[in-house]
């Protein structure tokens, strides 16, 4: 066989090769991010309205929560927001839009004291997806009912489903979604 014919054998093999590599590599990060994001993922994919911008903004967001100081909280912290929402539920039964502001701010504060920039709503969204995006449309439906009840706009009925979505959330912030860290790690 001539060095011609050699070459002309190996570089469709490689050339092969290394697409399947690069498409192999493509779904196992396509899989993680949707592992990783769950309902998230897929909002990320219609908004930017590709797969491939949608995956690079999440990269983004992991980028940026990885700079955060996201930190877990001790036993006696997490107890004290416990118990604070308890004292939220209680009061939804005489004032349920100012316990669902209450419940906001709750959330609010859990998530400054977890380390999460608290400024924007939009920003809070992408920061909490990273490792809470299967509760983040309850974010999303309860923050939409307070801002409804801030204009007297919203029903009981609403503001009993905000008060689940937070309460969603909640334990979620203070699980670490799911996963109970012990304090001081």
């Amino acid at each position: 066989m001539t060095t011609g014919t050699l070459l002309a054998i190996i570089i469709p093999v490689v050339v092969v090769i290394a697409l399947i590599a690069i498409g192999s590599a493509l779904l196992m990060r396509r899989r993680r991010l949707r592992e990783r994001f769950g309902p998230e993922y897929q909002r990320t994919v219609e908004e930017t309205g590709s797969r491939r911008a949608a995956e690079r903004e999440l990269i983004e967001r992991e980028q940026r929560h990885d700079a955060l100081d996201v930190r877990p909280l001790p036993t006696s912290i997490r107890d004290r927001y416990t118990r604070e929402w308890a004292t939220v539920q209680e009061e939804f039964v005489d004032r349920p839009e100012e316990a669902v502001h209450d419940a906001d701010r709750l959330v609010t504060s859990l998530m400054h004291e977890r380390g999460y920039p608290t400024e924007k709503f939009e920003e809070q969204l992408r920061d909490l997806s990273v490792e809470h995006g299967r509760t983040l449309e309850h974010y999303r439906a309860a923050h939409a009912i307070d801002e409804l009840s801030t204009r007297h706009k919203a029903d009981t009925e609403q503001l009993r489903n905000a008060m689940v979505h937070y309460r969603a959330l909640l334990e979620d912030l203070l699980t670490d979604g799911g996963q109970p860290r012990p304090a001081g790690t």
